[in-house]
C-alpha cells in the first residue's frame, strides 16, 4: 500500500472530519429543542466527569497553568455555561413581534470550525462544542500542535457524549494530525461556514481572510488602574488572583498596573504584602530577555508559568512565597518590553499624577496591542468609572479580577473564552461569544401598510389640496404635482 506524507495524512484526515461532520449536521438542524438539550445535559455531565483528568493531561502536555484553575475553567465551560444558555431559544420561532406582525425564526449556520489556543485547551474546546450544538449546527476542531493530545481527548469525550444523547454520529470532530496545512484546508474547504478562531494574532488574521464568517480574537494586554479612592487592599488581592489564576493564560488578564503618586507607596506595600514582588531594573531586564523570542512574541517556556519559575530562568532571587513579579516601566512600545501582552505572572508597574494621565497610558498601552479587549479600574467613584467606558473597550471591568470577569465569571457578562475584540481589534464581534452568534435568523413579515395606492407625499397634498370629487382629473392632479417639484427643485429643497 502507498504511503503518504505526513502533511497529506493530515490535509485528507481535515477533509474528512468535514464530510462526515457536514451530513452529521444537515441531520441535527432538523433536532427540536428537547433533544437539542438532552445532548447537552450529557456532554456537561462528560465535561465534569472529566474536568480534572483533562486538567492534568492539559499542564503535563504543555506546561501552563494549574491543574486545579484548569479544573475550574472546564467545570466553568460546560456547567456554568449550560445555565447560561439553557433559556436561550436557538430553534423554531424565537421572537414575535406581534404589533409589527413579525416572526424570527432561528436557523443553524452549518458546520463550524473551531481553532482551539495551547494556553486553554481543553476548556475552549468543551465550550465551542456546547455552543455549537446548542444551535445546531457540527464543528470540526483544529487544535494547538503543543496542545493537541489533550484537545484531541476533551473534543472526543465531547462527540461521544453527544452520540450516546442521539446526536447523529462525527458531529464534532478534531483534527489529529496537526498541520498548518491541515487547518488552512479547514478554514477554506466548502463545507465549513463559519471559523471560531481564540488564539494568536497571526492565527485570527488568516481565519479572517479565509473568505467566509468568523468570529475571532485579538490580544487582551489589558491595563489595571488602581484610581486614589480605590480599596487598595481589595483592588491588589483581586489582581494577584487575576494574574496568579492559572498563572495568567487567560487573554483578560492584567498586564500593566497603573497607580496614581498619590498612592504609589500604599499600593506598593499592599503588593509587597500580599505576594508581590517589584524587580529592579537590571533584574526586570533579565526576565524580559526570557519572556520574549523573535521581538516581543512570547516564549513558550515562560508563557503560564509561576513566578518562581521565571525568576529562575532568569537567574535572580525573590523571596519565597512571591505569586507575581512586577517591573516598573517608564513607557510604552520599544524599550519598554513588558509594556506587551505577557500571559504569565509578570505585570508592568506604572506611576501618573492624576486620572488625565492615566487615561493617557492605558489607550498608550492599548494600541501596543489590546485595544478594543479589555480594561480594569478598581475606584469608588462612579463617575471615573463612565469616564473609563470611553475607553477603546469593550469590556470595562470594575472592582474584579479581570481574567475572571472578562470571562463571565466574576460578573454578569455571558461565560466565554471567546471575547470579541469589535472593529477597533479587527473582530466581527464586540461581544462575548454565545450560541446566539452561531444562528442565522429569517424573518416573517406580514404586510401592514397598503401601498396598492400612489402614496408620494407630493401627490397626496396636492390631491387633498384640489380635492377628492370626481371633477378633478388624474391629470389636473399630475400637473399641480409637476409644478410643485418644479417650485421645490428652484428653492433647493429635495
Amino acid at each position: 500500500m502507498e504511503s503518504f506524507d505526513y502533511d497529506l495524512q493530515s490535509v485528507q484526515e481535515a477533509r474528512n472530519l468535514a464530510r462526515k461532520a457536514k451530513l452529521a449536521q444537515a441531520e441535527l438542524a432538523k433536532f427540536n429543542c428537547e433533544q437539542i438539550d438532552k445532548i447537552i445535559r450529557n456532554m456537561v455531565k462528560a465535561a465534569e466527569e472529566n474536568a480534572v483528568s483533562l486538567a492534568q493531561m492539559a499542564v503535563e502536555e504543555t506546561g501552563f497553568g494549574k491543574v486545579e484553575d484548569k479544573t475550574f475553567k472546564n467545570r466553568f465551560a460546560s456547567t456554568e455555561l449550560y445555565e447560561f444558555i439553557k433559556p436561550m431559544k436557538t430553534i423554531g420561532v424565537i421572537k414575535e413581534d406581534k404589533a409589527n406582525k413579525v416572526m424570527e425564526i432561528a436557523e443553524p449556520v452549518g458546520l463550524l470550525m473551531g481553532i482551539v489556543p495551547s494556553t486553554n485547551p481543553t476548556s475552549t474546546a468543551i465550550y465551542n462544542c456546547i455552543i455549537a450544538i446548542k444551535s445546531r449546527n457540527g464543528i470540526v476542531i483544529s487544535p494547538h500542535p503543543s496542545a493537541a493530545k489533550c484537545t484531541l481527548r476533551a473534543t472526543q469525550l465531547m462527540n461521544d457524549a453527544a452520540v450516546e444523547a442521539g446526536a447523529p454520529a462525527n458531529i464534532i470532530g478534531c483534527i489529529s494530525k496537526t498541520s498548518m496545512n491541515a487547518t488552512n484546508e479547514l478554514m477554506k474547504c466548502d463545507e465549513v461556514s463559519m471559523i471560531i478562531a481564540t488564539g494568536g494574532s497571526a492565527m485570527v488574521k488568516a481565519a479572517y481572510s479565509a473568505g467566509k464568517p468568523a468570529l475571532g480574537v485579538g490580544p487582551g494586554n489589558v491595563p489595571a488602574y488602581i484610581e486614589r479612592t480605590a480599596n487598595i487592599t481589595k483592588a491588589v488581592k483581586n489582581i494577584i488572583k487575576s494574574q496568579t489564576f492559572d498563572n495568567g493564560t487567560i487573554c483578560a488578564s492584567e498586564q500593566s498596573v497603573i497607580v496614581e503618586d498619590c498612592n504609589r507607596d500604599q499600593v506598593m506595600e499592599e503588593f509587597r504584602r500580599q505576594g508581590g514582588y517589584f524587580m529592579t531594573p537590571s533584574e526586570t531586564e533579565k526576565v524580559a530577555k526570557n519572556l520574549f523570542v523573535r521581538g516581543h512574541a512570547m516564549s513558550a517556556k515562560m508563557v503560564g508559568r509561576s513566578a518562581e519559575v521565571i525568576a529562575n530562568a532568569a537567574g535572580i532571587s525573590i523571596p519565597p512565597g512571591t505569586k507575581v513579579l512586577l517591573g516598573e516601566q517608564q513607557g510604552v512600545g520599544e524599550g519598554y518590553p513588558l509594556s506587551y501582552e505577557k500571559l504569565t505572572t509578570v505585570l508592568a508597574f506604572y506611576s501618573v499624577k492624576d486620572w488625565h494621565e492615566a487615561c493617557d497610558l492605558c489607550i498608550k498601552l492599548l494600541n501596543n496591542g489590546g485595544v478594543g479587549h479589555s480594561v480594569s479600574i478598581h475606584t469608588e467613584d462612579s463617575d471615573m468609572v463612565m469616564r473609563f467606558a470611553e475607553k477603546p473597550v469593550f469590556r470595562i471591568l470594575v472592582n474584579t479580577p479581570s481574567s475572571l470577569g472578562g470571562v463571565g465569571a466574576s460578573t454578569g457578562l455571558s461565560p466565554a473564552f471567546t471575547l470579541g475584540c469589535g472593529t477597533w481589534g479587527g473582530s466581527a464581534t464586540s461581544d462575548n461569544v454565545t450560541p446566539m452568534h452561531l444562528i442565522n435568523i429569517k424573518r416573517v413579515a406580514y404586510g401592514i401598510k397598503d401601498f396598492t395606492e400612489n402614496v408620494n407625499p407630493v401627490y397626496s397634498a396636492c390631491k387633498a389640496q384640489l380635492g377628492n370629487s370626481g371633477s378633478v382629473s388624474e391629470e389636473q392632479i399630475q400637473t399641480l404635482v409637476n409644478e410643485v417639484l418644479t417650485l421645490l427643485k428652484k428653492r433647493g429643497d429635495n
